[in-house]
């Protein structure tokens, strides 16, 4: 006995020492110290998200949609796809149609035991953290340790930024924020050095953005596309652009499930309600004032007339000033040394996109909307090109302590840190912060007001009108003379129990008729129809006696295909480790 003891105090031992060697080879790593900084300031901006309590925000649905994920998982709806609460209670092809990665990493809070409430603000607060990184990944490579630290401060802490998270509660796109730096870092990685390991960060990346924020796609393909045309050119890389293929192809199977019925189904919702209105983008130009100069901090809406306008749309003054000292100091460079070096290129490339983009948030950018109005009406608020903005202008501003001599530089850098954070401090932080529990949300007012919000962004097309009251009941009997009873409703899946005692009755069902919900009458699947009913709820004719009534969600052939290939997808990025290894000349 005692000597197995000693032998457990020794392997302990062991593993202790073999632990604590491990955490000194990790501090001792160069980028170790940088990335505990940047977790810091993330941390440091997301402060309030840390402290008890809720803030109001323009998308109040956030609690809702986590709550649609979570009980998808419960009746195995995967993918989510419909959730029974939202549309006044008559259901919502709601997860068809809006993306969901922010809300699967939700999920993972919630597995844990927080609460709603905790989960939200935390999925929140991890996209400031991992934007952070992820910039950091990128603009260290081609500026040093010391000038991602530097990018990603500035992207962390962009007015924008904030606005995207303490004003609008705008999840998706702060977290599509994240992937913009990932994927501009992997697709050059990709072009230099055509390794398989970057054309999977490279797929991933690009999934995560589908799956994160349909619009961002569409506003940041251009700006990666120039990018990579470039260094394709620049390195004579033709080879790669099979593997860059693959990537974009992977990317798409990998997000199939999403976005094959985004694409393909949006017939049968009514997608019109999205541009018109007050989501008309030509209600929401910005001015030049709001964009550089003005210091204003509401939290208020975007209105038609600028001057009512209630959010700030401003870049930040040391976010739009320091890239033209930077860019001014490697064009002062070059006319001394007579070389065009890297740092000039990404400097004034970034520079200008950036500025490209502030301007496409201002009227004089009409012509380009009109010209592309059937896909950029969709974007809906031209101030969204501000996440661009920020981008580029926060990765130029890390170029310059490569510009200076090293000593000037790092006092630089830091001095520059403790600007944007100082400058920017106060908005950083909710308009109020008050204390409520996931009771609270989930009843009464609140309940009511996240069931009708944003009723008509999918609303199905059976229905011409929203509905004005709430689902009371799941059945209805509308004509004749039946009883229902045992009424059991899921995500994807329905019951009642029909007893008609007329030689027919006309039973309304409290769900909206779309494709893919099936009727079965005591097993035999039934017809269903809208009829005259204006909010597009499913109705059915039975005949007399006893009837049970099942309604399932399945799959169209479109979601079939969207799984399906999706499933293969990731079967094969599992797989990547056997089957790489016989493709020849592919470098690791």
């Amino acid at each position: 006995m005692p000597k197995q003891k000693k032998n457990k105090k020794n392997k302990t031992s062991i593993k202790s020492k073999n632990f604590l060697e491990k955490l000194k080879n990790l501090i001792r790593k160069p980028d170790f110290l940088f990335v505990v900084g940047i977790v810091f300031l993330a941390l440091l901006a997301g402060r309030y998200l840390l402290i008890p309590g809720y803030f109001n925000m323009h998308d109040d649905l956030q609690m809702m949609r986590q709550l649609a994920m979570e009980e998808c998982f419960r009746d195995w709806q995967i993918p989510c796809r419909w959730t029974p609460h939202m549309g006044y209670g008559f259901g919502f092809p709601l997860f068809n149609y809006y993306p969901p990665l922010p809300y699967l990493v939700g999920e993972i809070f919630r597995l844990v035991g927080l609460s709603f409430v905790d989960t939200v603000k935390l999925t929140f607060l991890t996209s400031f953290v991992l934007s952070g990184l992820t910039m950091y990944l990128w603009a260290k490579t081609f500026w040093g340790r010391l000038g991602g630290l530097l990018s990603a401060a500035f992207y962390i802490w962009a007015p924008y930024h904030s606005l995207d998270i303490f004003v609008r509660g705008a999840m998706n796109e702060a977290w599509a924020l994240i992937w913009f730096p990932l994927i501009l870092w992997s697709s050059y990685n990709l072009v230099l050095k055509g390794r398989f390991r970057h054309t999977v960060i490279l797929a991933l990346s690009f999934t995560a953005l589908l799956t994160s924020h349909n619009l961002m796609v569409l506003i940041f393909t251009p700006l990666v596309a120039c990018w990579v045309l470039f260094w394709l050119v620049r390195f004579k890389s033709w080879s790669t652009i099979p593997q860059l293929a693959i990537s974009g192809v992977w990317a798409f199977g990998l997000a199939a499930f999403f976005t094959l019925p985004v694409f393909l189904e949006q017939k049968f919702v009514h997608v019109e309600t999205l541009v018109v209105g007050y989501y008309e983008y030509i209600a929401h130009f910005t001015t030049v004032s709001q964009v550089l100069f003005s210091r204003f901090w509401g939290y208020g809406a975007s209105v038609w007339m600028d001057a009512d306008d209630k959010m700030s749309f401003q870049i930040g003054q040391l976010h739009w000033m320091l890239p033209i000292v930077v860019v001014g100091l490697a064009v002062w460079r070059y006319y001394k040394t007579k070389k065009i070096d890297s740092v000039l290129f990404l400097t004034t490339f970034f520079f200008t996109a950036g500025w490209f983009a502030a301007f496409m948030t201002h009227n004089k950018s009409t012509f380009i909307w009109l010209e592309f109005d059937r896909f950029l009406k969709f974007v809906q608020f031209p101030w969204r090109f501000l996440t661009l903005t920020i981008l580029c202008f926060s990765f130029v501003v890390g170029a310059l302590p490569a510009l200076l001599i090293r000593e000037k530089a790092k006092m630089a850098a830091f001095l520059l840190i403790g600007a944007v954070v100082g400058f920017n401090f106060g908005y950083f932080q909710p308009e109020e912060i008050g204390p409520i529990t996931d009771q609270q949300k989930f009843s009464g007012v609140a309940w009511d007001m996240q069931q009708t919000a944003g009723i008509y962004d999918y609303l199905p097309v059976g229905a011409s009108t929203a509905p004005k009251a709430p689902q009371k009941e799941l059945a209805l009997v509308i004509s004749g003379k039946a009883t229902i009873s045992n009424p059991v409703q899921k995500t994807n899946k329905a019951s009642f129990k029909a007893t008609v005692e007329s030689e027919t009755a006309q039973i309304e069902i409290g769900i909206f008729q779309y494709p893919g919900w099936k009727v079965f009458v005591n097993g035999q699947e039934k017809e269903n129809y809208v009829g005259s009913d204006t909010w597009g709820r499913m109705h059915i004719d039975l005949t007399r006696g006893e009837h049970q009534v099942v309604l399932k969600l399945e799959n169209t052939p479109v979601r079939s295909a969207g799984n399906s290939i999706s499933a293969v997808s990731w079967l094969l990025l599992f797989t990547a480790p056997l089957w790489r290894k016989k493709l020849k000349g592919w470098p690791r």
